[in-house]
């Protein structure tokens, strides 16, 4: 009897203690499972899990195998997804096996997802890109407003949303349906939302402020005295806007509707108030309260080209053609001067952020086509060549800047913010993904490699959920953990137009846009090629080098080439021959560098529109 009573009290004892374990989130022998998806892609593997039902962990651990066998804990994280670097080496495919732990306040696991797997395997160019456009789309569709469905600022504005940002988001959303990231239907549905809150948002004679809540529509300033329109911002929400007018035209009651609130929108803009008293040239702000105190006309060369080209191109306020000479290019805006052999026709020395090259440029196809100034695609494909010479010169010794390493523009850095450019004083270190990425229509293949650098080389820390941050400086050892609408935008809509001209070829259909263009004096200019790859076979040794440095040639054919040689700062040190025709097969040159300080210059050599650069050593 005295055994039978002591069973029943260890089992008394024990059903106490498992109760116990339960109420604190143990779990015995039976645990609670929960769904885990995993993605793999070319260095890293996204994994996404739901909470487990009736419970509300803590904590996730997630763990990871090569074999399905032996798991290691990699992270653990209070949110439910994770992005795995996995490390694996270029041009290899590996599976991995994954699965995670809920936890509850002590750390103790309260459930487990089922073991899952996925490949990771290099991705070619076009896999990349998929992979890049697909997730910097997340940032105007998953992380839009939602109730106004427009861009947020930043990912920590909370309800500040932004009128310029917003139209490259309505891009993104156009780029979103023709890949197939989300449907014709969803698309026009976010378009309805978007322009039905723009209806009853905050205007200024037709101008929408730089920013708004989202919620309400009001306008929050963005300045002391910016609390009005802002012609310039308002400028790239029409480009966006008539965009989407041209690619959604079925004939169908959404997007009809969809079509007829655009047109109310962009017919209401008053571009001919902002000439402030019909002056020769536009205003960047007005306010109801300021009026123009900010007083800030818009001229020059900058990002802002598309003002003017819509202001002409408006059907209800328009201003004369003769503004684009007046106004826009009134003031410092031809150049002339080359930099690291390459010749900027407008804008300021080394050609300023490379913004410039990518605003204005979202739907306004550059190529084959001049005013009497410029012809904007050599423009822009020199001023981003410029900036990647600048970088890989590196004059100020910056940690990291290479040939794959590459590309200033306005964006967040370790001090803040900042419009990064070549020169002392707006280059302190900082790389940004979107000036080179962005530029992908004008160097494709430059471009690429600092995709694949940026992502390979740098993805543990450089790339999140809605692809890659805003910017990092390896000499601070810092990496941003923000992104911007204004930034994110360019990513995913030039790479667009570089793979098909989406929405280039959306933009540029608008017949008042054409008319705008002729009005101006735009001719058709065929001479800057769309796609110049290099294909000189050349070489230059010894490197370091001392007095002498011969350089080799081989040629298919008679081949006029021209070669220079230049300093850190990008200025011709020595002109070696001057479109001098190359024999057929092999030759050799030999340059006399005895007048040359010792140190780091960069030899060009150019046929044609081809152009390659070496890196040269004087010792």
């Amino acid at each position: 009897m005295l055994q039978a009573y002591q069973d029943r009290l260890m089992n008394k004892l024990l059903y106490l203690l498992l109760f116990a374990l339960g109420f604190l989130g143990f779990k015995t022998n039976a645990q609670t499972s929960f769904p885990l998806m995993a993605e793999g892609f070319d260095s890293h593997v996204e994994l996404a899990w739901e909470t487990p039902p009736n419970s509300s962990p803590s904590n996730y651990k997630v763990y990871r195998s090569t074999d399905g066998i032996g798991f290691a804990e990699i992270k653990t994280t209070s949110s439910t997804k994770l992005i795995d670097f996995t490390g694996h080496p270029a041009g290899s495919a590996d599976t991995y096996y994954y699965y995670v732990s809920a936890l509850n306040g002590i750390n103790a696991e309260i459930a487990r997802t089922d073991t899952v797997n996925t490949s990771v395997a290099e991705l070619g160019d076009e896999g990349l890109l998929d992979m890049v456009q697909r997730y910097t789309f997340r940032y105007f569709w998953d992380f839009a407003h939602p109730v106004s469905g427009m861009a947020r600022e930043r990912n920590t504005s909370g309800n500040i949303v932004t009128t310029g940002g917003s139209g490259f988001g309505i891009l993104a959303l156009i780029v979103g349906v023709e890949r197939g990231f989300i449907t014709r239907q969803e698309g026009v549905d976010r378009l309805l939302k978007i322009v039905s809150f723009l209806q009853f948002a905050d205007k200024f004679h037709g101008v929408f402020p730089h920013w708004m809540d989202g919620n309400t529509g009001n306008v929050i300033p963005f300045g002391q005295f910016d609390d009005g329109g802002d012609l310039v911002e308002t400028a790239f929400l029409m480009q966006g806007l008539l965009c989407a007018r041209r690619y959604f035209s079925q004939d169908n009651p959404y997007e009809n509707a969809l079509r007829q609130a655009v047109t109310g929108l962009w017919e209401a803009v008053e571009w001919d108030f902002y000439r402030k008293n019909n002056s020769g040239i536009l205003y960047w702000h007005w306010s109801p309260n300021y009026a123009w105190q900010m007083n800030f006309p818009i001229r020059g060369y900058n990002e802002a080209m598309m003002v003017y080209l819509l202001a002409i191109a408006s059907p209800t306020h328009p201003v004369p053609a003769s503004l684009w000479n007046t106004g826009w290019a009134s003031q410092n805006y031809t150049s002339g001067l080359t930099w690291y052999g390459y010749q900027l026709l407008v804008g300021p020395p080394l050609g300023g952020p490379l913004f410039f090259a990518h605003y204005s440029f979202l739907g306004f196809d550059p190529r084959e086509k001049k005013d009497a100034y410029a012809n904007y695609f050599t423009q822009n494909r020199n001023h981003t060549l410029i900036n990647r010479a600048y970088c890989m010169a590196n004059p100020l010794q910056h940690e990291g800047y290479s040939d794959v390493c590459w590309g200033l523009t306005a964006s967040d850095d370790p001090f803040g913010y900042l419009a990064h450019a070549p020169g002392a004083g707006t280059d302190n270190g900082t790389i940004s993904p979107t000036a080179a990425l962005s530029s992908m229509p004008y160097t494709p293949d430059e471009s690429m490699a600092a995709l694949k650098h940026f992502y390979r080389e740098h993805g543990e820390r450089l790339w999140g959920d809605m692809g890659f941050y805003d910017a990092f400086n390896l000499g601070q050892d810092w990496f941003a953990n923000s992104y911007l609408a204004i930034d994110q935008g360019p990513i995913i809509c030039m790479i667009e137009n570089y793979r098909t001209g989406l929405l280039w070829n959306c933009f540029m259909a608008d017949t008042a846009i054409q008319a705008a263009l002729e009005a101006i004096g735009f001719s058709e200019d065929i001479t800057a090629a769309r796609d110049m790859r290099p294909n000189i076979d050349w070489s230059a040794f010894p490197n370091p080098a001392g007095d002498e440095l011969i350089v080799g040639l081989h040629f298919q054919q008679i081949t006029p080439c021209s070669l220079g040689l230049y300093d850190i700062h990008g200025q011709e040190c020595l002109e070696i021959t001057q479109d001098g025709d190359f024999p057929v097969g092999k030759s050799q040159l030999k340059i006399n560098l005895s007048p040359l300080d010792k140190g780091i210059y960069f030899l060009q050599i150019r046929s044609g529109d081809t152009m390659e650069w070496k890196r040269i050593v004087k010792i």
